[in-house]
């Protein structure tokens, strides 16, 4: 095996282009909760001559991600992760979508700080959910998000049963959480020499993002696409590329911070040219 390990925790269509972008040189741990979706992936990766290893987890169960931590150091010095496992609003209710894109966020970022090994870098994926999400919420509530303690997270009275009206509202304040989680984390990342970003991705065509335009909300999302500076749906490349980037010695002064890969969707509704769709 190589010298050195990327994590990968979510294999769909960013997960598995960030592996074949970044992946070569280092032993590739897949980690996903759906076991067939993992096995695909790894096969093709090993055919394409990537030393892969595999691992279930279940993100929301923090002993499933501590294990898949160990698992990693297990493997080598753990230089790179990336986690993009998360659910959107048309994949599950609300207490599901808490639990996997906030609480399973978290527990990744608490465990790989753990183990990441020194000159190493994460990658979290987010969304350009939690950019529009941006100082619509209390500053107390922004507080609680970034630095309530992973395991108490779902416990805060605003996220309690019943609270938020529906998965969408959920889903914005937990990629909200994401992006702010991830500024508290850098320090942590720091003390072991490494460093942590998040990439709050648009609209992007993967299996996850064909779901959400498929939905109530996607013609309202299609509409913001065509009025962004790029005017077209992202793709899992565009993603690789940024994630690409931030992991590499180039962004080796950057940490506790996210980059938007979202074609200018969120430029566009900002200057008053796209109106943001409410509810």
């Amino acid at each position: 095996m190589s010298n050195s390990v990327l994590a990968v925790i979510g294999v769909g269509g960013m997960g598995e282009a960030i592996a074949r972008r970044v992946g070569a040189g280092n032993t590739v741990l897949l980690a996903d909760f759906n076991a067939e979706l993992l096995e695909r992936v790894a096969a093709g990766l090993r055919g394409d001559g990537f030393d892969v290893a595999t691992q279930v987890v279940d993100v929301s169960s923090h002993a499933s991600v501590t294990a898949l931590a160990d698992a990693a150091a297990a493997l080598g010095p753990v230089r790179l992760v990336v986690h993009t496992a998360g659910l959107s609003p048309v994949q599950a209710p609300t207490d599901a979508v808490l639990r996997v894109d906030l609480a399973g966020f978290a527990f990744s970022l608490d465990e790989f700080a753990r183990v990441i090994a020194p000159g190493g870098a994460g990658v979290y994926i987010a969304s350009m959910a939690g950019s529009f999400a941006a100082g619509q919420f209390p500053a107390e509530l922004e507080a609680a998000l970034a630095s309530t303690p992973s395991d108490q997270l779902l416990s805060l009275p605003f996220l309690a049963d019943g609270a938020l009206p529906n998965a969408g509202a959920a889903y914005s304040i937990a990629k909200r959480g994401n992006q702010l989680r991830v500024q508290t984390a850098s320090l942590a990342w720091g003390k072991r020499g490494a460093r942590v970003n998040t990439i709050s991705p648009g609209v992007i065509s993967t299996p996850m993002g064909q779901q959400e335009l498929a939905g109530e909300s996607g013609a309202s999302m299609r509409a913001m696409v065509e009025g962004s500076a790029t005017g077209r749906l992202g793709t899992p490349n565009d993603i690789a590329n940024a994630a690409a980037f931030l992991l590499s010695a180039d962004a080796s002064f950057i940490s506790g911070t996210d980059l938007l890969v979202d074609g200018g969707t969120v430029a566009a509704v900002r200057s008053g040219a796209v109106t943001l769709p409410r509810g």
